[in-house]
């Protein structure tokens, strides 16, 4: 029997999604979080008879996997799609899933519970179709993508698999490339004391201004003078870096002893942690060279490596669905994105980025073009067939 996508299943299974809120506690304080989702989705596949299980990653966070067991010597494929999201203020009603125009609205709709739905669809209408994989499908919804990604890193410390598709939103656009980024906090220090006494105080908020200004000649070399060429896309990227965060001073009369800047640091393909920690110690040590009183550390809070594709069977399979379905070549795309793609293959497991079509991700107005999900769903099928069969 052919695994037939049911293309209502799939946008009730994205509408039931989406109308449930699961805003990253860490973005959101109170929010819900993955809870309540991954029971959902843990239902789903429970009641279609397929192993799922949640495993909780922090105090309340759960991830939810699902597996349809292979006959054996096949590869084993991950779908992985994040269940949280980011905040809602300023949305209307972001959790309605409403439909309109063939576009499906609410905060995650596109990003990426289109995804997790198109992976759900996909693993329901092969197990319903008693096709006969070698190697095991397992989906994964994962908690905490959009902060620190405590679930996908949970998840590697014990899932071994042949291959990821990580069903991030791509416009069924093939991604072969995206940034990473580095989160830093810096911190000027200077002298407390009365406004009226000028030689005694000194500002760390007109300090900082100084680290304002080399920050924006550095992001402006960086734009100009480094570039990533992928060898797959005719596509260049570039890095970024902007100013995130600052706060400092006591009061209106004092000057200020203290300010804090925390910035953002977008890498490409090529470049490390260790490249833009180079980069602040020249900063930072040119200034203090040209000022006695400018005194400053910074510290990196959160780092996560770019990632590029691996070819091979992996991403032979996906274009080979996408081109049957869309009856043409898919095309291939870069950003300065993250995903939890460089994640899984920093962990030996070779991915690959399909989402569906959308608009809006992280914006006020989120939606996805349901069609696009359907479409999605079916090259996962294909995708799964021709990928699990083939020897590890």
């Amino acid at each position: 029997m052919k695994p037939t996508i049911d293309p209502q299943r799939t946008i009730d299974l994205l509408r039931d999604l989406v109308q449930i809120e699961s805003v990253n506690p860490s973005l959101g304080p109170g929010s819900k979080g993955e809870g309540m989702i991954a029971a959902f989705v843990q239902g789903v596949l429970a009641d279609a008879g397929l192993e799922a299980k949640l495993w909780e990653v922090a105090p309340g966070r759960p991830n939810v996997i699902g597996r349809l067991a292979g006959s054996g010597g096949g590869k084993t494929l991950i779908f992985n799609a994040h269940l949280d999201t980011v905040t809602v203020e300023g949305m209307q009603d972001p959790f309605s899933a409403r439909i309109e125009d063939g576009k499906l609205f609410g905060r995650g709709a596109w990003d990426t519970k289109a995804g997790l739905a198109a992976g759900l669809s996909a693993i329901l209408a092969l197990s319903e179709g008693n096709i006969s994989l070698a190697g095991d499908l397992v989906v994964v919804g994962a908690a905490d993508e959009e902060y620190a990604s405590l679930g996908t890193q949970a998840l590697l410390e014990n899932v071994q698999a042949d291959g990821c598709i990580i069903l991030e939103p791509s416009d069924l656009t093939v991604w072969v490339a995206h940034g990473g980024f580095v989160w830093v906090e810096v911190e000027t220090e200077g002298v407390a004391a009365h406004g009226s006494l000028p030689d005694q105080g000194v500002d760390a908020i007109a300090k900082m201004g100084r680290v304002l200004t080399e920050l924006e000649e550095l992001r402006q070399r960086i734009s100009q003078d480094k570039a990533f060429h992928s060898t797959l896309v005719e596509q260049t990227l570039h890095p970024s870096l902007h100013a995130s965060l600052i706060e400092g001073g006591r009061e209106w009369s004092s000057y200020p002893d203290r300010c804090l800047l925390r910035l953002e640091r977008r890498m490409t393909p090529g470049e490390t942690r260790q490249d833009i920690e180079a980069e602040l110690d020249d900063m930072l040590s040119r200034l203090g060279a040209q000022d006695p009183q400018f005194k400053a550390k910074w510290r990196v809070i959160m780092a996560r490596p770019p990632w590029q594709v691996r070819e091979g069977p992996l991403l032979t399979a996906l274009e080979t669905a996408c081109a049957a379905h869309l009856g043409r070549e898919p095309k291939r795309a870069t950003g300065l994105m993250w995903t939890d793609a460089a994640l899984m293959q920093q962990a030996g497991i070779p991915t690959v980025i399909l989402g569906p079509k959308g608009e809006g991700k992280h914006g006020l107005v989120e939606y996805v073009e349901t069609d696009s999900v359907v479409a999605c769903a079916r090259i996962l099928v294909r995708t799964a067939v021709d990928f699990c069969n083939q020897p590890p």
